[in-house]
């Protein structure tokens, strides 16, 4: 069976909520967001540097969430999330799939360490606004991109999995602003899914 190893508020969410969403079996280890859990020498055994997710699948144990969800949908798909590779929606598909850690994930990364990771002595406010600065205008494409469709590329994809967690989250660290109404209504669609409420809510 497959096995998750996962820490809630992180992108381990992300692949529980594809199991949930292919209706998968699979069983959750659910780490606190602490050094001794995720720096062990037990959880380092799986990932070098203490991170998540990792999913183990019989003797293969990897790491990396997009390369998660690529290997799950390869392996144990039921049910698509990716549309065929002669389809016209298969570029764009693979476009917002990586814009997601490619442009929206490093500012985040950089706000979460200045808001939360770091103690307040630490803390530098110009780079937290030069930080949310270039996240906002990483989202404006994205907004953009969603003025007519209720997902990224129409119908609901893995590509929703990677960037709408991203979205998620950057709207409740606040940094979705009031003017960017189509990621506010994104958000909105993504959580009424009972798979991601099954996933953001795990371990909390």
């Amino acid at each position: 069976m497959l096995k998750v190893h996962f820490v809630a508020g992180t992108r381990a969410g992300r692949v529980v909520w594809l199991l949930e969403e292919l209706g998968l079996e699979y069983e959750v280890n659910i780490m606190p967001f602490t050094k001794e859990g995720l720096k062990s020498s037990e959880h380092r055994s799986r990932h070098a540097l203490g991170r998540v997710p990792v999913l183990e699948d019989g003797d293969i144990s990897i790491f990396e969430s997009g390369a998660i969800i690529d290997y799950v949908l390869e392996r144990h798909k039921n049910g698509g999330l990716k549309p065929s590779s002669d389809s016209s929606e298969f570029p764009f598909y693979l476009q917002w799939y990586h814009y997601c850690e490619g442009m929206v994930m490093p500012p985040m990364n950089q706000i979460v360490v200045q808001t939360i990771l770091l103690p307040p002595d630490r803390r530098d406010e110009t780079v937290l606004n030069q930080a949310k600065n270039l996240l906002t205008k990483s989202l404006a494409p994205v907004n953009e991109n969603l003025a007519d469709k209720d997902y990224l590329i129409g119908d609901f994809s893995a590509a929703d999995l990677m960037l709408g967690h991203s979205c998620f989250m950057a709207n409740r660290m606040g940094c979705v602003s009031e003017e960017m109404q189509n990621i506010k209504d994104y958000v909105a669609r993504i959580n009424a899914r009972p798979a991601f409420q099954k996933a953001i809510t795990m371990g909390e």
